[in-house]
């Protein structure tokens, strides 16, 4: 006991509450052991790291990279108004009303635009798949 503890006296019942949490607690903490789940993802030991970015393999850097061409060149097939506002939505993340009020535009021509623009997108996309 340390000279700044002091001692209160409970009644027997929160006793008994306060030891049966502690040897939950003390259970819990087995448990975890035991089955080797003693992992912190506040830890910075790097394990959730490597969890969400697995590293890609030769062949799927050159998938991704492939699609990535076939989706800029269908892009570049579309009318420019409509390439631009895509771009400008799905790549740079801006929202449909900052492209509208950048063009001076309603935000309904610009959700109409765009929607025509991933319709095509499709089409066009589909077409690259045939071939």
């Amino acid at each position: 006991m340390k000279s700044d503890d002091c001692i209160i006296a409970v009644e027997d019942e929160i006793a008994e509450l306060f030891e049966m949490t502690r040897r939950a607690e003390r259970s819990y903490l087995r448990t975890l052991y035991r089955n080797r789940a003693h992992y912190s993802l506040n830890q910075n030991d790097g394990i959730e790291h490597d969890v969400i970015f697995v590293a890609m393999s030769p062949c799927e850097i050159y998938e991704r990279k492939a699609t990535f061409e076939e989706l800029y060149a269908a892009i570049a097939t579309l009318p420019e108004l409509q390439a631009k506002r895509l771009y400008a939505h799905y790549f740079l993340d801006m929202s449909k009303s900052e492209i509208a009020r950048a063009e001076g535009v309603s935000t309904k021509a610009v959700c109409r635009s765009i929607q025509y623009g991933l319709k095509s997108l499709e089409q066009i996309l589909k077409e690259y798949q045939l071939l």
